[in-house]
């Protein structure tokens, strides 16, 4: 049994991968034959390079992926440097659920909403500044959305996938003994700052290697946090290609595919690049690890409580937008509350709920039986797919491998847009609650299952009443996170669906692209207060059973 339902995952999860590539690679090539192109060429290639403005587009990508990646990186090591092992450090466990739960969508829109010249902010500096200073101030602030040089989407991509990092930090930093080290460090004359720095540091860094890929990817090929808050002409080339992805005239497709092309040679030397420079700080130039005592405090309270505040603020904001009938400009709350637009959008965002829970509920949970069933046959034989190869979709940007995916559909010539939207997001889905459950698999120990077996039970009955109730809060954690992430799938929904199936997120950021800041609003807090509302959820499940037991 154990081998078909793995055969199964790897046909539906991970196979996949390679028809991906090879159909977004054919179609760069130009051999497309019901376009009626079958001649292998280079004129999509050259049809890029020709584009105006993609040098621009494309040092855009390099830049602010390569910024906020580092910023997080930097941000994530400043708060575990300051709060690791202190009385704060389980407030900042407790808080990682709620920051991971919101989207990047919602996240972002109300990020536009409050730094937006019109913003919340602003509104707050005129209220508290003289006039002359609070127009310096808005002037200033500009910058931060839509602006020419990315620094809006460098800060919020930072802010963004810091939570994740220091989740991900977490098993690390439980590996590497981090209470001896302090006390050998501390015989020796060094402070907590320096022991972190030149002790902690270059053992931390080099096995955070797979979570820096996994941002560093999701940040060179995002598209929909790009345009609500990214640069707008040029965009991102992320964005450029997917305009060209969407643009009606289908003879012009091989230059969307070979834009996909050059984005995933984008990422891929962003990944060498990210090696590179773990090499050069912790295998190459070493004189700093030990040239003296000096070493420096990074603010991390002050990172998380900024943090923590940013997004403490973002439903509020939005809250305030989906009931704000008057508004005027500097004023810092409404004039005039109605619900008029909740009554107005109310039954066609109800139904879009419905859909996106489906989908969400549908990919998680065939996720979480795929990740049991690869943990259990990885135990049962001792053999296993690497975790890099089903990482895949997370290392490799989405729109180089979702073309070949939909190419891959059109030769069924079913028109089943639901289930192909399924699968696109079990096929993201998969990775990260498989890794989500890879800790306490390798955690649980084996030898309860053993004894149960020796007792003579049957393999199902020990697990079902052994393995289960170890593990099962692990489960509920996976299977939530597996929801967070298909309730965000941008591309997957709208490209595998062909438009025709419409989840909040593609809603949401179709609004934000200029539609009323009202109904954006009212898009942006069910996005955010969806998964928000699982993780609760899965935490009173866990925080029951607790007690129970």
């Amino acid at each position: 049994m154990f081998p078909a339902f793995y055969f199964l995952l790897i046909t539906v999860c991970i196979l996949p991968t390679l028809p991906g590539l090879l159909g977004v690679v054919i179609t760069a090539l130009g051999y497309m034959p019901p376009l009626g192109l079958t001649q292998f060429s280079f004129n999509g290639f050259s049809q890029v390079l020709q584009w105006q403005g993609v040098e621009h587009a494309i040092a855009l990508t390099f830049y602010t992926t390569a910024a906020s990646c580092f910023l997080a990186c930097l941000f994530t090591f400043a708060i575990i440097q300051t709060c690791w092992g202190a009385r704060l450090w389980q407030r900042i466990e407790s808080a990682l659920s709620p920051l991971l739960a919101i989207p990047h969508v919602a996240f972002a829109i109300g990020f536009a909403f409050l730094f937006a010249p019109t913003g919340m902010g602003v509104r707050l500096l005129y209220s508290l500044l003289p006039t002359n200073l609070s127009t310096h101030a808005v002037s200033e602030t500009a910058l931060l959305i839509n602006d020419p040089y990315g620094l809006g989407l460098i800060v919020m991509l930072a802010l963004k996938e810091t939570p994740f990092l220091v989740l991900m930090s977490i098993p690390v930093l439980q590996q590497l003994n981090i209470e001896q080290t302090q006390k050998v460090s501390a015989s020796l004359g060094y402070n907590r700052a320096q022991t972190w720095l030149k002790c902690i540091f270059p053992q931390w860094l080099p096995k955070m290697r797979f979570p820096l890929f996994a941002i560093v990817a999701y940040s060179v090929s995002v598209v929909d946090v790009a345009q609500i808050i990214g640069p707008t002409n040029p965009p991102t080339f992320a964005v450029l290609v997917w305009q060209w992805f969407i643009d009606p005239n289908l003879q012009l497709m091989p230059r969307a595919a070979a834009g996909a092309i050059m984005l995933f040679v984008i990422g891929t030397i962003l990944l060498g690049i990210t090696v590179a420079i773990e090499w050069l700080l912790t295998q190459c130039f070493k004189q700093w690890q030990w040239s003296g005592r000096y070493g420096f405090a990074l603010p991390g309270k002050s990172l998380f409580t900024l943090l923590l505040a940013l997004t403490a603020l973002i439903i509020p904001i939005l809250s305030l937008w989906s009931v704000a009938l008057r508004w005027r400009f500097p004023d810092v709350l409404p004039t005039r509350y109605s619900l008029r637009f909740w009554q107005l959008e109310w039954s066609h965002i109800l139904s879009t709920i419905n859909i996106s829970v489906v989908i969400a509920l549908i990919s998680a949970s065939i996720g979480l039986c795929f990740a049991i069933v690869a943990h259990e046959y990885r135990i049962k034989h001792q053999w296993h797919i690497p975790n890099y190869i089903i990482a895949i979709p997370m290392l490799i940007p989405q729109l180089s491998l979702l073309f070949g995916l939909q190419v891959l559909t059109l030769f069924s010539s079913l028109n089943t847009y639901l289930l192909w939207v399924c699968w696109a997001h079990l096929f993201f889905v998969f990775p990260y609650v498989y890794l989500a459950l890879d800790g306490p698999y390798r955690s649980y120990d084996q030898r309860l299952t053993q004894i149960g077996l020796s007792l003579g039970k049957t393999p199902f009955h020990v697990w079902l009443k052994i393995k289960l109730p170890q593990l099962s809060s692990a489960f509920i954690f996976a299977w939530v996170i597996g929801i967070s992430v298909s309730l965000a799938q941008y591309l997957p929904t709208l490209m595998l669906g062909a438009g025709r199936i419409s989840t909040l997120t593609t809603e949401a950021v179709t609004l934000a692209s200029g539609s009323d800041r009202r109904i954006t609003a009212i898009y942006a807090l069910c996005q955010a207060l969806l998964p928000l509302g699982f993780f609760i959820l899965a935490r009173r499940i866990n925080q029951r059973k607790t007690i129970n037991v």
